[in-house]
């Protein structure tokens, strides 16, 4: 009996929906995108610009293996049903999987869910539907231009300045971090100072800050300035006024990709891809036992709104739990630009409680996941509510202010107050009127500073907030600059934990000439632009080929005159010639670092390394060809390398790995001689000489603990 055929992208989320389906189902996935724009044709584009724009594709090599079974799997099938993720990317992965292996995109093949679960897998099988071509040339206009920008001006850079690439998005993202550094380059701290009174009743001390002098806010540039205000506050203040109010302090909406970035890089120490990482193994299935459950909804969202369904679990469970009196409303906030196609990211059964599956998690899902859970029940809590107390007290015509608050109600923060530290801040009992003796009044000098350096979540919020690349895409465009080196991420100071974002010389260089001869591309406004108009595409307001022709009849113009007008950096000569050809030696940039090579590459590939270990001022010779051998530097470290390469691809070890010590002993499990050597980590210890088909190690006995004479 044939079966239902479902295909889903990942190989984790194939395992928990088969589950859910039963024997009638195979699911099965296709480990993400099966194709990509081909390298071939003009420019490597994969695209013919003069032909409409039309794409063409080809299948990635890595998954070609994959397709064939798809392709057999279909033959057998009764039907097929393309469930890939609830996104363009998954739309148009749907739309690759049908026009590959054969199935009609008009009938009602594709099916969405926001959450892995078996009531909303079983739920999304009823109400099939058609591939969403909007969304498919909406995800089709992105891979374009990101492949148009990204090629051209890349190429452009490696000729000219020898940059290794420039995005649509990751430039953008440089020149935010460029820009602030330049402000904090330019930024001239300037002198103020601030007036403080130490006080007291019934021995409860408090502080109050200088607000007014003669009714107007003071601005003290300098000690001189401070110092009169002190010597004109000598004396007894008297309390003018007093004034109680509640305070409320509401909960926080639920998680969207970039909240979730950013309050995980600041709560957890994750960095953006972990936390993407993470959330994708919480999204797709944990084995709680036997049964395989998703744990959260989908995690690339923009949206804060909740579903009516969940939001009704989530109020029973808080009135069963906390009380009645912790019973709040749905709050719902998205920016302008939000697609609001998805949920917030929340948990997908609120009963599923951090603690209650702490045993099926790893360390870094249980954090992430109580985390969400957290954040989305106190989302639908009451507000926490404060007796605020403010206190003005006044000497000869200097007002000063003080401040206090109590908790009165913990409300949401019964949940979320792990997260969000907040303490009491307590007043004595004054009322207006009273007169206190003994004040102690000071000054303070303080600079300003100039604007702090991007973190992680301090970058990710400003591209949100300039609407510059989606969520999903900011781990991506984060580690891109780093592998790019145009960024480090560096500890903000000494004594500091957060690390932030630094620029390199060759980042502000590539920035420059960005700024130089792309700036009406390359900004915050067009890129916001571009993402309004892909918006506009999906919803099948614009059209994808109208908008492409114009941006490239504007862009083209701007890298013709790039390669025109722009000088090419020389490369920095090392002052020796080239033992193989006699040509100039001259640093560059490579993949593991900087190193010296000839001028005349490729023609000539002599190579050596900058810092030169010892065993480079010997002679080796290959010992297979007998060409010098040379000193490379790879992923593992040095090794020696045929300098006749790529002819000879001989390479040996730069230090020959310690022989194993023989003990005379046997291995009581495969009866092979146990020999010591060395771990990985520079440990010795005593394992078998026939790993590693035999596992075994000795462990030593442990050495007891002297006890102190008495």
């Amino acid at each position: 009996m044939k079966k239902h055929l479902v295909i889903v992208e990942s190989p984790s989320k194939a395992k928990t929906i088969e589950k859910y389906l039963g024997s009638d189902y195979k699911v099965v996935s296709s480990k993400g995108h099966i194709c990509d724009l081909s390298t071939s044709g003009k420019e490597r584009l994969g695209i013919d610009i003069e032909n409409n724009f039309e794409p063409k594709y080809s299948i990635s090599r890595d998954k070609r293996e994959t397709v064939k079974e798809l392709k057999e799997l279909t033959k057998k099938a009764k039907d097929v049903y393309l469930a890939s993720d609830p996104d363009r990317e998954g739309e148009a992965i749907a739309w690759h999987l049908a026009r590959v292996l054969g199935l009609n995109t008009d009938e009602n093949n594709r099916i969405v869910f926001h959450e892995i679960t078996k009531p909303t897998v079983l739920a999304a099988l009823d109400e099939p539907r058609k591939i969403d071509m909007n969304l498919v040339k909406s995800q089709e206009t992105r891979r374009m231009l990101d492949r148009i920008i990204g090629f051209k001006l890349s190429k452009l850079l490696q000729n000219k300045i020898r940059s290794k690439s420039a995005g649509r998005v990751q430039s953008v993202a440089l020149r935010l971090i460029v820009d602030r550094e330049n402000e904090i380059k330019a930024f001239k701290p300037e002198e103020y100072w601030t007036v403080h009174a130490q006080a007291a009743k019934n021995r409860r001390k408090f502080e109050a800050t200088l607000s007014k002098v003669d009714g107007k806010k003071p601005k003290i540039s300098n000690k001189e300035q401070a110092d009169a205000i002190v010597d004109r506050c000598q004396g007894d203040f008297e309390v003018t006024a007093v004034t109680k109010r509640k305070k409320t302090k509401q909960p926080k909406l639920p998680f969207t990709t970039s909240t979730l970035q950013q309050e995980a890089s600041i709560k957890l120490g994750f960095g953006a891809r972990r936390t993407m990482s993470v959330a994708q193994r919480l999204y797709e299935g944990i084995d709680l036992g036997g049964r395989q459950e998703g744990l959260i909804s989908y995690m690339r969202t923009d949206s804060t709104r909740l579903s009516d369904l969940f939001v009704n679990d989530a109020m029973d469970y808080i009135d069963k739990t906390y009380g009645k009196e912790y019973h709040g409303k749905v709050h719902q906030k998205n920016s302008a630009n939000a697609q609001d196609a998805h949920e917030a990211i929340r948990p997908t059964n609120i009963n599923y409680t951090p603690e209650s599956i702490r045993q099926y998690l790893k360390p870094e899902e249980y954090r992430l996941y109580s985390l969400i859970y957290a954040r989305t029940l106190a989302s639908l809590m009451k507000e926490a509510v404060f007796d605020a107390t403010s206190v003005t007290m006044e000497h000869d015509g200097c007002q000063f202010k003080a401040t206090g608050q109590t908790m009165t109600f913990d409300g949401y923060t019964k949940v979320y107050g792990k997260y969000e530290k907040s303490k009491d801040e307590l007043l004595p009992e004054l009322k207006k009127g009273d007169i206190l003796k003994d004040v102690h009044v000071e000054g303070k000098q303080h600079f300003t500073e100039p604007p702090a350096r991007y973190t992680e979540a301090r970058l990710i919020k400003e591209l949100e907030e300039k609407s510059i690349g989606r969520p999903s895409t900011y781990a991506t465009i984060i580690d891109t600059l780093q592998k790019r080196g145009y960024a480090t991420l560096e500890k903000a100071s000494e004594t500091s934990k957060t690390k932030v974002f630094v620029p390199t010389q060759q980042g502000i260089l590539t920035d420059e000439k960005l700024r130089q001869y792309f700036s009406s591309v390359i900004n915050v406004e067009y890129t916001a632009e571009m993402e309004k108009t892909l918006d506009e595409i999906a919803e099948g307001k614009k059209d994808n080929v109208a908008y492409l022709r114009s941006f490239y009849d504007n862009f083209q113009p701007l890298v013709d005159q790039a390669y025109e007008k722009m000088p090419k950096k020389e490369l920095e000569k090392v002052g020796k010639k080239c033992p193989k050809c006699g040509g100039e030696l001259v640093y560059r940039n490579g993949k593991y670092g900087k190193f010296i090579s000839c001028i005349n590459f490729p023609k000539c590939k002599y190579t050596e390394n900058i810092d030169e270990p010892e065993e480079a001022k010997e002679e080796k010779f290959c010992p297979k060809c007998g060409a010098p051998m040379v000193i490379k530097r790879g992923k593992y470290g040095m090794f020696w390398a045929c300098s006749n390469y790529p002819e000879c691809k001989t390479i040996v070890p730069l230090k020959e790995k310690p022989k194993a010590e023989p003990t005379g002993e046997m291995c009581p499990v495969c009866g092979h001689e146990l020999v010591r050597r060395r771990s990985r980590y520079g440990k010795m210890f005593i394992g078998c000489s026939n790993y590693p088909k035999c596992h075994y190690i000795k462990k030593e006995p442990k050495k007891e603990k002297k006890k102190d004479e008495a």
